[in-house]
């Protein structure tokens, strides 16, 4: 624009130039917008401040109780809902454990704030000159923040939450809290949360007890869980854990020695043992455990009775006979400690217990009627008379529909007679038949009726084994227990079993004689299939039409009780009896 020069005699005005007016006007509405823009900034910060999770709720957040079962030498067999590992800290694990996680992960933590900004810029460059994200520069306050607060999603406003989450943590607590956090929360394997549990899944022991390569492994995870799993890709894990140790040896934390030395023991991690062999167990022992205490909020260690190798032998044993039916083993010492269950072929087909499967034990049962009459003064040796008889309508034949005149009562329990067994109730009567299984812990379901005699009235395989580890117990009573105490990961024992003394139920010459009769079975019964060294002796049970198949026999050290039959309670076709494939499931078992 052109300006007009006026002589002020002239009285008129001068101009002005207008560009001075516009760089005002352009520097005001800078200043405005900056002014929005802060303020649109400072509320969507705001927004997202409000958005964020409850720190010390989620710091203090609730879980589950973890529950962890060990066997009867105290060692752990499996853990219910443990999600995360025992809890550790910097000064609770060797010092490499914590140092193989800086050395890789973030190697200035001590040095710098809650955000590495030479790391994040060293991040940037690595990844325009890989063109594409080939490193990543987030602090170990930045992964915790990430690890405990937040989730996974891929959003600014996830981001920004982030750094004010890092800025708090690292406002509230020092360097080693956090790490100890970091520790303890960092996912690694299979949903579980922490170092120590990675340990437990991959190396079968505590963070407390890792070697050397071991802690480098799990360092070696931290980058991406699963690509450089020891479980699932051990060649990654072992390459990446060998540049964890190098790390390690740069930054003064070990020497080159013993990198050497650990970097010779990497090797792909085992897989924990199968679980599912103990899962029937410690589902039983759990609901024995809720029996004792009733709820509980904290976690739990519950030394149990079982005996880890019997279990595997059995969960191996037992789907190579049944085929298509089911079955069912529990194993018990004499004086009642559980010592494996298996309530079935396959847990993960089926979790129903079996063991606790109320059936018919046919004549497995007779045990007691023949306790009755050995009390009362007959012994093994004494003459009865097979021939058929009848009590009403109830007439039932033997098995193989054969009758053998007289012979001893020994010979009647070995061959599994039904007429001698009646007789005997007949004469001593029905009422000393149900008090002397209420003796023997298994009387108060069964039906006051003859038939109840020959195995008609239900139970399970635990009340029947029972019946025989009383006779194996010297006549002694039995109370079948899993659990010997209960404590709290401090020690404190919050239940321990009482182990009073014995109550006498069934005179000792009465189970002597017993044992002798159960003996003869298996030598020349019906169960001489189960026989084998170290085998005291046994009894067979077959169930009307063969519904089910029964064995329960006893070695110097347990008395086993088996079950085979369908869940339906269909017939068995074949024709299966407690002398064939059960016996042999004992058998094989006890070899």
């Amino acid at each position: 624009m052109l300006f007009r020069r006026i002589n002020k005699s002239e009285n008129t005005e001068i101009a002005v130039p207008q560009r001075s007016s516009l760089k005002l006007r352009m520097l005001f509405w800078c200043l405005n917008l900056m002014a929005l823009g802060l303020a649109v900034v400072f509320v969507y910060v705001a927004i997202i401040f409000f958005q964020m999770p409850s720190l010390d709720a989620i710091l203090h957040e609730t879980r589950p109780a973890a529950i962890v079962f060990l066997d009867k030498n105290g060692t752990e067999i499996r853990s219910s809902n443990r999600i995360m590992g025992v809890p550790v800290s910097t000064d609770g694990v060797p010092p490499y454990v914590w140092q193989s996680i800086i050395a890789i992960e973030d190697k200035r933590f001590f040095e710098h704030g809650p955000i590495d900004m030479r790391g994040i810029i060293r991040a940037m460059v690595t990844n325009i000159a890989h063109g594409r994200i080939a490193a990543g520069g987030s602090s170990i306050t930045q992964q915790t923040a990430k690890n405990i607060f937040l989730s996974r999603e891929k959003k600014v406003s996830r981001k920004i939450q982030e750094f004010i989450l890092s800025y708090w943590l690292e406002n509230r607590f020092d360097k080693n809290q956090i790490l100890d956090l970091y520790m303890n929360r960092v996912s690694l394997v299979g949903g579980m949360r922490g170092i120590d549990a990675a340990a437990r899944v991959m190396f079968q022991r505590s963070a407390r007890d890792l070697t050397l390569a071991q802690a480098a492994q799990i360092a070696a995870m931290l980058k991406a869980p699963t690509s450089y799993s020891p479980l699932k890709n051990p060649d990654r894990n072992i390459a990446r854990a060998r540049i964890v140790l190098q790390e390690m040896v740069r930054q003064g934390y070990i020497t080159l020695n013993q990198a050497r030395a650990a970097a010779a023991e990497l090797v792909p991690a085992a897989p924990a043992p199968d679980t599912n062999l103990y899962r029937y167990w410690t589902d039983f022992v759990l609901d024995e455990t809720r029996s004792r205490l009733g709820g509980f909020d904290t976690d739990l260690y519950v030394y149990t009775t079982l005996d880890m190798g019997l279990q595997g032998r059995i969960a191996a044993i037992l789907p190579g006979h049944t085929g298509a039916y089911q079955g069912a083993v529990v194993a018990m010492s004499h004086d009642g400690a559980l010592r494996a269950m298996s309530g079935g072929a396959d847990y993960q087909a089926s979790q129903f217990n079996r063991v606790l499967a109320m059936r018919q034990p046919g004549s497995s049962f007779k045990p007691v009627i023949y306790l009755v009459a050995l009390e009362s003064g007959m012994t093994p040796d004494d003459i009865v008379n097979d021939a058929p008889f009848a009590i009403g309508d109830y007439n039932p034949k033997n098995y193989n529909k054969r009758y053998y005149g007289d012979i001893t009562l020994a010979t009647a329990f070995a061959k599994s007679v039904n007429s001698v067994p009646l007789k005997l109730t007949k004469e001593y009567g029905i009422d000393s038949v149900l008090d002397m299984a209420g003796r023997l812990g298994v009387g108060t379901r069964l039906r006051r009726e003859y038939s109840t005699v020959l195995g008609a009235s239900e139970m399970t395989l635990l009340d029947l084994t029972t019946i025989y580890a009383v006779i194996w117990n010297d006549g002694a009573s039995v109370r079948p227990y899993s659990i010997t105490k209960i404590t709290d990961p401090a020690g404190n024992i919050l239940y321990e079993r009482d182990p009073s003394d014995a109550i006498q139920v069934v005179s000792t010459d009465a189970a002597e004689y017993m044992r002798e009769m159960l003996g003869d079975v298996v030598v020349t019964g019906t169960g001489r299939r189960a026989n084998a060294d170290g085998v005291l002796g046994g009894k067979t049970g077959t169930s009307n039409e063969n519904r089910d198949a029964w064995f329960v026999g006893a070695t110097d050290d347990v008395v086993i009780g088996v079950w085979v039959g369908n869940d339906d309670f269909a017939p068995m076709n074949p024709k299966i009896t407690g002398g064939t494939i059960p016996a042999e499931i004992f058998h094989d078992i006890v070899e």
